[in-house]
């Protein structure tokens, strides 16, 4: 029974790490389409001899995806230090006398 239940955890923790990376991908790939349109769009309206408009959503674009990576990038450090500390925390050993 024990090792039907190991299984069955390591099987749903498995599916939710697949879904994960591919929630994490379909993202990519819907920001890379929106800012190639966003870059695309600003090149056609540069052609337009609209070039304030173009340059804007050009650097729009661009400043928007740089931010979207910086922030997810230092959301995942500051996780990634929480279970650090987390797990230091758990090793602690349990016949040190806790202070409350």
């Amino acid at each position: 029974m024990a090792e039907s239940q190991s299984a069955h955890r390591q099987g749903l923790e498995s599916a939710v790490v697949s879904g994960n990376v591919a929630a994490e991908r379909r993202g990519q790939h819907y920001a890379f389409a929106l800012g190639s349109f966003a870059i695309v769009g600003g090149v056609i309206l540069i052609a337009l001899d609209k070039d304030v408009q173009g340059l804007a959503s050009i650097i729009v674009a661009l400043v928007t995806l740089a931010g979207v990576f910086v922030y997810g990038r230092h959301q995942q450090a500051k996780e990634r230090k929480q279970k650090r500390e987390e797990t230091t925390s758990q090793k602690a050993s349990p016949y040190e006398p806790r202070s409350n």
